[in-house]
């Protein structure tokens, strides 16, 4: 997903002269292109994330659009105080870009995992949350991006993630996409685990339950209306994300249903990791399945659900 991300960005930097690279000393066999064709608007700022969100805020502030760069975590939490400050205060025209959400680094262990990145980023005013979950989305998610006047978190994938989408999607920011259609339950998600997902809704068709499936690419500003269809239509809702159950996705729905209820016969849960430290190295499947976010765990929480009186 990352390379699709820079060959989409690339291209539209090619077209819209107001767009800049600004990244941390990082990102090697994928910038190269960019830094190539364009090396006026691309800047390094050294091992400084702090610095380079700063700069480039400066960048924005003076009619650009300042895209920062870097793995995991180090783009957000290392400078949560300027992203808070400088950006979102201001409603600078910066796009933040994180490679490797969820535990996608979990062979480095804690220290690159980005576990808690939803929960923070949806929290802060003028702040735009999107996590595409495949490269149909990912393309589309860069050009609304830009597109976009204002602060975006854009959560991407890290190598090659499986596709969802078989063809051309239409995307918007704060728009859901329904992939599958479904009567008895409606299984949310944000993000690349959305393919465990997808197959959870194949294991659960097999045996006889209608799972509605949608794409919540947009973290904030989130689609109401489609949480609230499924809170009417459907018996039980669902959310799943690589991410700390603490304040993250499955919370933004949650606060959706108290708000909008009561729905007195709906069931509700959400599937993410525990709010702890993951102190495993393993890999990203591996620590999925550990942590009961594989597609088999997924279809055994919904139908448990749905077994509910």
């Amino acid at each position: 997903m990352r390379s699709v991300f820079n060959e989409e960005l690339l291209s539209l930097a090619r077209s819209n002269q107001s767009i800049y690279l600004v990244l941390a000393d990082i990102g090697y066999g994928e910038i190269e292109p960019f830094a190539q064709a364009l090396p006026e608007r691309y800047l390094n700022v050294g091992v400084a994330e702090q610095n380079m969100t700063g700069v480039a805020c400066g960048i924005a502030m003076e009619g650009n659009i300042a895209i920062t760069y870097s793995i995991a975590n180090f783009p957000t939490l290392r400078c949560l105080e300027q992203i808070r400050n400088d950006i979102c205060y201001h409603n600078a025209n910066v796009k933040i870009v994180i490679i490797g959400g969820g535990v996608a680094y979990g062979p480095l262990g804690i220290s690159h995992h980005s576990t808690e990145d939803l929960a923070i980023m949806r929290s802060l005013p003028n702040m735009v949350v999107i996590a595409p979950c495949d490269l149909y989305e990912a393309r589309a998610a860069t050009r609304a991006m830009i597109e976009y006047n204002g602060p975006v978190y854009y959560r991407c994938g890290y190598k090659k993630e499986k596709d969802i989408h078989s063809g051309a999607i239409s995307f918007s920011i704060g728009k859901a996409i329904r992939v599958r259609e479904g009567k008895e339950a409606t299984l949310f998600f944000t993000g690349t685990i959305g393919y465990e997902a997808m197959r959870a809704t194949d294991i659960l068709q097999k045996k006889g339950i209608s799972c509605r499936l949608v794409s919540m690419h947009t973290v904030s500003p989130i689609d109401r209306d489609e949480i609230i269809a499924a809170a009417r239509e459907t018996r039980a809702i669902i959310t799943v994300e690589e991410h700390n159950l603490s304040a993250g996705f499955g919370s933004a729905v949650a606060e959706v249903l108290a708000e909008e209820g009561p729905f007195p016969k709906l069931f509700f849960s959400r599937i993410g990791f525990p709010n702890i430290n993951i102190s495993e190295v393993g890999s990203q499947q591996w620590l999925r399945e550990k942590y009961g976010l594989s597609r088999d765990a997924i279809a055994s929480r919904v139908e448990s659900l749905l077994a509910r009186k």
